[in-house]
């Protein structure tokens, strides 16, 4: 029988491990450590820094795997997603298959926690025969934004809204709500926004050494948050970034 954990990690600092992570890394007969390409080797190499930390348990073996790329020519989004998704459920399988073949315990080490924006669970539910899926949660990455910037991340009594760049891009600011939180933007997509009375908190590699942050108006931060984006993904190959847009209520 397979038992697979998936260990939420938070955004990299082996510091936000909780208790529960480092122990069910330890019971773990497998970890599994994907690689995505020469540009994004620190990811990898992170995992394994978390891992050297971590682990006490020597006869625990890691093992790296090639990650699939997603066909980000697929017109449809949500079909190349889940082809995507099908291809890296095979790379574990066989991967699992080949390094555990009488069965046993199988981590993942997740960004950030797996029960949000993250497509870790939905993965594992593709493996035959199924496993035990249990997942750890982590320190989510709008947790480090807030406590970077030193903000909450509601008003009084009021609600927020946890939305992705594309999301916002298409459809613009969701009612309800004068607090958003924006997750996965690869395009800056507060530009296709109105930014009058918008402040925006905006942080990248939150939570680790290479952390930047800004804040301010839209209007007027806007810009530099652009391309400060640019230049921290061309550096280190990759960029995690995340921020949050209050719209100022006026004073009653």
């Amino acid at each position: 029988m397979l038992d697979l954990v998936l260990v939420g990690i938070g955004t990299g600092n082996p510091d936000h491990l909780t208790l529960q992570a480092v122990r069910e890394l330890n019971a773990a007969d497998l970890i599994l450590i994907p690689r995505k390409g020469p540009n994004k080797a620190d990811l990898a190499d992170l995992r394994h820094t978390i891992c050297e930390q971590a682990l006490t348990n020597s006869a625990c073996r890691i093992v790296e795997f090639e990650m699939p790329r997603r066909d980000v020519a697929d017109p449809n989004y949500r079909h190349g997603v889940l082809q995507w998704h099908d291809a890296i459920a095979r790379v574990w399988q066989e991967t699992i298959e080949v390094n555990l073949p009488q069965g046993g315990t199988v981590a993942l080490l997740v960004w950030g926690d797996p029960s949000l924006y993250d497509s870790t669970l939905r993965i594992a539910s593709r493996l035959q025969p199924a496993p035990r899926i249990r997942s750890i949660p982590g320190i989510m990455s709008l947790n480090m934004l807030a406590a970077a910037h030193t903000i909450a991340l509601n008003d009084i009594g009021a609600p927020f809204t946890v939305t992705t760049g594309r999301q916002l891009r298409d459809h613009g600011w969701p009612e309800g709500s004068n607090t958003l939180i924006v997750m996965l933007d690869g395009e800056c997509s507060f530009q296709h926004i109105p930014s009058q009375d918008v402040i925006i908190y905006w942080g990248a590699y939150v939570g680790m050494p290479e952390q930047i942050l800004l804040s301010g108006a839209l209007s007027e931060i806007g810009p530099e948050i652009i391309t400060t984006r640019a230049q921290a993904r061309a550096h280190h190959g990759w960029i995690m970034d995340i921020y949050l847009l209050r719209r100022k209520i006026p004073e009653q």
